[in-house]
């Protein structure tokens, strides 16, 4: 029963306190076993029954839970480089989607790629985000929109599920754009995601969760509730791609759903906050894709100050969030979301397990929490976030193994 010593400051992320409340401990220890967190406290409050147990010294650092990126779009075909000029010289997000860039160019790329060109890249991403310390990661489908090629985004998924030290949770997202094929045919479409391809995704259990993506030139309010209803029926978890680029009324529809989350909000209304404070749908901010399309940021600030739970993730994807760099959009989220680095931190840890309906699980380091954390080379959490370097994480345990450094 390995006891982690010497810990500068250790953030246990508590999940029922409130989110500017880290739970910091200075000059902390840590004991865990059999993959689960034991005790954490004061080094000098170690009980009797760990006293005698081989201790590994933690060198000063911060100890971190294992990040949670609570969404990503994972799998997919090709990048898109040639957009980031593109809007650079001033073309909008909607202006490159109409002329047959955007998703619909993913789609085109994924449906191409063979299931293991898709396994080998995924993998690849996933080693690189667990240096960082991120040991688990939600992962979307939707871009192969049809079923064949739905299928295999989530089937590599699955078999990178078991292969690889990071914990991917799958979100079937059939309605991210109607595919090109089905433009004057939507109806057909929707029929396929909800006749067809939800049913088997919940038989053979490829996904946790359903999304839809609720913006102009995507689904309406009307279309995404009914097929995140079927998903409901299913047995399958609901989450909305909500209030992007306008406010469309994402907000209140997750609200209404019950959806463990909406994600984006740039857009939300004064309802859509009130509506999600009064629920229990946690909010997913992607301060990334704001930089990068050069958008509003999600009002954080004003949302928690509101009572809604912000999470933190990096909408990683190869257009418009084409980085996995999780403790850079914590960064931003204090930076420009008013977020302080504790409330930060738990977006990305506690409210972001919640997220995906595991905050019962991970995310936090207390007893009965999987031992899944991240040392990272600073004395404390303020100077780690405020300090941006291009990585401070040394070592990174997942279930009570270490996975990457180690100590």
């Amino acid at each position: 029963m390995p006891v982690l010593n010497n810990i500068s400051q250790l953030a246990t992320c508590p999940p029922d306190e409130p989110q500017q409340d880290a739970g910091l401990i200075e000059n902390a220890a840590l004991v865990w076993t059999d993959g689960l967190i034991r005790w954490a406290g004061p080094h000098t409050d170690i009980p009797a029954e760990y006293r005698d147990e081989p201790v590994i010294d933690c060198g000063q650092r911060l100890v971190i839970p294992g990040l949670v990126d609570c969404h990503t779009h994972l799998c997919f075909g090709g990048w898109r480089g040639d957009e980031f000029e593109l809007r650079l010289r001033g073309a909008s997000y909607q202006e490159i989607a109409r002329a047959g860039g955007g998703i619909a160019s993913t789609v085109a790329a994924t449906r191409a790629a063979s299931l293991d060109e898709l396994r080998h890249k995924a993998e690849s991403i996933l080693d690189e985000m667990l240096v960082l310390g991120i040991t688990t990661v939600e992962c979307k489908s939707g871009y192969g929109l049809d079923e064949a090629n739905e299928l295999k985004q989530l089937e590599v998924y699955r078999l990178l599920n078991h292969s690889h030290a990071i914990d991917l949770v799958p979100t079937f997202l059939g309605a991210h754009i109607v595919p090109p094929e089905y433009e004057k045919h939507r109806d057909r479409y929707i029929s396929l995601l909800c006749d067809t391809l939800i049913p088997e995704i919940a038989r053979r259990s490829l996904a946790k969760f359903c999304d839809a993506f609720v913006e102009t030139g995507a689904y309406s309010v009307a279309e995404a509730h009914h097929i995140l209803g079927v998903a409901i029926s299913h047995g399958l978890g609901v989450k909305v791609h909500a209030d992007q680029l306008s406010d469309g009324g994402g907000a209140e529809l997750a609200a209404e759903l019950g959806a463990v989350s909406a994600e984006h909000l740039e857009y939300i209304s004064d309802a859509g906050i009130e509506a999600m404070a009064a629920s229990d749908t946690v909010a997913v901010s992607l301060p990334l894709a704001s930089l990068y399309l050069a958008a509003p940021y999600m009002p954080a600030r004003k949302m928690m100050d509101r009572g809604v739970a912000v999470a933190v993730a990096t909408d990683f994807n190869p257009g418009s969030s084409p980085s996995y760099h999780l403790p850079l959009a914590m960064t931003l989220a204090c930076v420009h979301q008013g977020m302080t680095p504790q409330e930060a931190l738990k977006a990305a840890t506690s409210v972001a397990a919640k997220a995906v309906s595991l905050d019962k699980q991970i995310g936090a380091l207390l007893p009965g929490y999987a031992a899944d954390l991240a040392i990272i080379d600073s004395p404390d959490l303020n100077h780690w976030l405020y300090h941006f370097r291009p990585n401070a994480c040394t070592a990174v345990m997942k279930n009570g193994l270490w996975v990457y450094g180690g100590l």
